[in-house]
């Protein structure tokens, strides 16, 4: 095997007047689709610390930080509905997956398989169509399953349906949403979260509380919290799933507190283009990094089936 091509300090791609942060693991030559991996809410790329060098030893592997999160950019936030402002940025599943297509077709320029964790798994899928048929596969680890999205109202408690239109205007409040975003960014607080997100408590450690925490303290890391938590009406995951023609691997945490299980057993038997469910017992909701050994092996086997 050639020498690995290493690159583990941040690249700046500049898109939509806009630095984009990334790294790659591996070697660009041979014919084997790049890896794309894709960060959740909150998280970064280094939160695939455990399985980029790993998977950059059979191909090249990248990993980025999608707008408004980790080392990218970090632009004042636009809601539906307020007036463009110059800078400003949408944030939503639509501007993220244009910009892994961007970047796939500007700086991977080969086929890729692309790896999403929670909201990353969204993304993946709407940026697989932006691709088609230059993305081969998408795998999904822990999809985000958006239950507070309007169109998943109906499953909701009464009480929820009747104070939305209230919710939905109070979030909007910018000082409310600072608010709840500098209480979220508290390591006690992210600590207590990784508690829940990761039953085994498996690799949680200072590094990883550290790794969450430092791109909050960055100036306009509030602006995509305040894009997210107004995000009610955007794509859900069977949206996409129903129509989609390329091959869709499960990665789940058993123990998944936000994203249950069951949804994930249901898509497998009702859309044509999920092919497989490895689940990965006694985890939560970043298996990729609670048990990456387990996680890896699944990802180096998908990735030999696409050669």
């Amino acid at each position: 095997m050639k020498p690995l091509s290493t690159h583990n300090k941040n690249n700046i791609w500049r898109w939509s007047n806009l630095e984009i942060a990334w790294n790659s693991v591996g070697s660009e030559e041979g014919s084997s689709p790049a890896i794309v991996l894709i960060h959740g809410f909150g998280a970064c790329k280094e939160h695939w610390r455990h399985n980029q060098p790993v998977l950059g030893e059979i191909t090249i592997c990248y990993a980025i930080d999608l707008i408004g999160f980790g080392d990218s950019s970090q632009p004042q936030a636009r809601l539906q509905g307020e007036n463009p402002k110059p800078g400003d940025f949408s944030y939503k599943f639509d501007s993220w997956a244009s910009q892994i297509n961007n970047f796939c077709q500007e700086v991977v320029k080969k086929p890729v398989i692309l790896v999403g964790n929670s909201i990353g798994g969204v993304i993946a899928l709407r940026a697989s169509q932006l691709l088609k048929e230059n993305c081969i596969s998408v795998v999904l680890i822990d999809c985000a399953q958006r239950m507070m999205d309007d169109k998943r109202l109906n499953e909701q408690p009464i009480w929820m349906r009747w104070t939305r239109p209230w919710l939905k205007k109070l979030v909007r409040q910018r000082w409310l949403s600072t608010n709840l975003f500098r209480n979220a960014a508290n390591p006690t607080v992210i600590k207590k979260v990784l508690k829940q997100a990761y039953p085994t408590s498996g690799n949680v450690d200072e590094s990883l509380i550290k790794l969450l925490q430092m791109p909050s303290q960055r100036e306009g890391a509030q602006e995509a919290f305040r894009g997210f938590i107004n995000l009610f009406d955007d794509y859900l995951a069977p949206q996409i799933l129903k129509d989609l023609q390329i091959p869709v691997d499960l990665i789940w945490g058993e123990k998944d507190p936000w994203e249950p299980l069951g949804e994930a057993q249901h898509w497998l038997t009702t859309y044509k283009c999920i092919r497989s469910l490895k689940i990965i017992p006694d985890s939560g909701h970043c298996p990729h990094d609670e048990c990456p050994e387990q996680v890896n092996q699944i990802l180096l086997e998908l990735i030999q089936q696409a050669t």
